[in-house]
């Protein structure tokens, strides 16, 4: 059946004759399919005038078989017995000798629009390497599933860059993957040869269920388009000792502790009344992850109105209530390794929200520097949009 949008995927013969005589990468995931859900390694594998010599794998691995974290190394795949180079193990940033490889690499997943979702980083680390070698990066676009006029959330500072944020960007970018990959590559010191297979059919103000494109799970804990819709904001509390809902069929629309009150919680903040959103009371017992096995009570958030909902100010006054009624009880994630910062630094992009979040004069300054940062980036990533200005 013809999409509505037709993605970079869905365009591969023109791929094919680009590469014609090349031999060339494929950094994917189960994301990268076509129209008739058909995956991209399988069709790059069958190509006759260019040879597909090495996959390489992000976080959950190149057929999406690991969860969150979890490190690997280099394999075969399965199916094709093409190499896998893991850049999620011992190696974040491809090396010499994997690009040696190659003549080209092709890069094809659905991200979220979302910096610290770490498939941003990876497309910033291989366009680092494809600069350094002397390879060519072919970026088949896909849409930006909360859309492309909105963006939310402070800036990257300088010295806060990790695998959650890799580039001086807000938490919710409002780019198409290549459209970021377009801003990154202006801005890098030795710029790429990049080439980006745009969409056919995509509209700015298009959430991903307008799109008609099936929705894959570009990782074990995004199910749903619901769960998207949160991640912005409530990924913060992966830096604290509050379940973000990992282990649960909600991940991230759950949030809570075996020391919460999900009543309290969601009755201070939906006083709040906060545009487009709404707390519900729950318990939940996680799986695995935070809490596993035990009872937590907390809070469900449901999205009343995509439109008005800006999930990284729910977030935050949500991380201020819940630090404001369990302040013996409520912490952070403590530094994954000596001489690094707590995780939350990492996520937020510096450490402005664990400074200032406690107060109501910390959560102010933070909500109205935000707001600022967020006008400035929609000037900044003006010239970079491929598919219309704001809508």
């Amino acid at each position: 059946m013809e999409r509505m949008v037709q993605t970079g995927a869905d365009r591969l013969p023109l791929l094919e004759s680009e590469l014609r005589g090349q031999r060339f990468g494929l950094l994917t995931n189960p994301t990268g399919i076509d129209q008739r859900f058909e995956s991209v390694i399988d069709r790059c594998a069958g190509f006759k005038s260019a040879a597909l010599t090495a996959l390489f794998a992000c976080e959950h691995g190149i057929r999406g078989e690991r969860q969150a974290g979890v490190r690997f190394g280099d394999e075969k795949d399965d199916k094709t017995g093409i190499p896998v180079f893991s850049l999620y193990g011992d190696h974040k940033r491809p090396t010499e000798a994997m690009m040696d490889r190659v003549d080209a690499v092709v890069f094809d997943i659905q991200d979220l629009g979302v910096r610290f979702y770490t498939y941003l980083s990876t497309l910033v680390y291989m366009m680092e390497a494809c600069a350094a070698y002397g390879k060519r990066l072919i970026v088949l676009d896909r849409p930006n599933p909360l859309g492309g006029i909105v963006s939310e959330g402070g800036m990257l500072e300088a010295g806060y860059e990790s695998m959650v944020g890799a580039w001086e960007v807000p938490f919710r970018t409002g780019l198409t993957i290549g459209e970021f990959a377009g801003y990154v590559n202006s801005r890098l010191p030795v710029r790429c040869s990049l080439q980006v297979v745009p969409l056919l059919g995509w509209e700015r103000d298009m959430e991903y269920p307008a799109t008609g494109l099936p929705w894959i799970m570009p990782s074990p804990n995004m199910p749903t388009m619901d769960t998207v819709r949160v991640y912005t904001g409530n990924c913060l509390f992966e830096g604290t000792n509050v379940s973000e809902g990992r282990g649960t069929t909600r991940p991230f629309e759950l949030l809570g502790a075996p020391w919460m009150n999900g009543r309290a919680v969601s009755e201070a903040v939906n006083r709040l009344g906060l545009p487009g959103v709404h707390l519900q009371p729950v318990y939940f017992t996680p799986t695995f992850s935070k809490y596993q096995g035990e009872l937590c009570s907390g809070v469900q958030l449901f999205v009343t109105d995509p439109a008005a909902y800006r999930s990284v100010a729910t977030a935050l006054h949500l991380l201020h209530t819940i630090a404001a009624l369990y302040p013996a009880q409520f912490q952070w994630t403590p530094p994954f390794k000596e001489g690094r910062k707590p995780f939350i630094d990492y996520l937020s992009g510096s450490d402005l929200v664990r400074t200032s979040i406690h107060t109501e004069a910390g959560l102010n300054r933070i909500l109205s520097l935000w707001d600022v940062q967020a006008k400035a980036w929609n000037d900044a990533r003006r010239p970079y949009l491929l598919y219309g200005g704001e809508a």
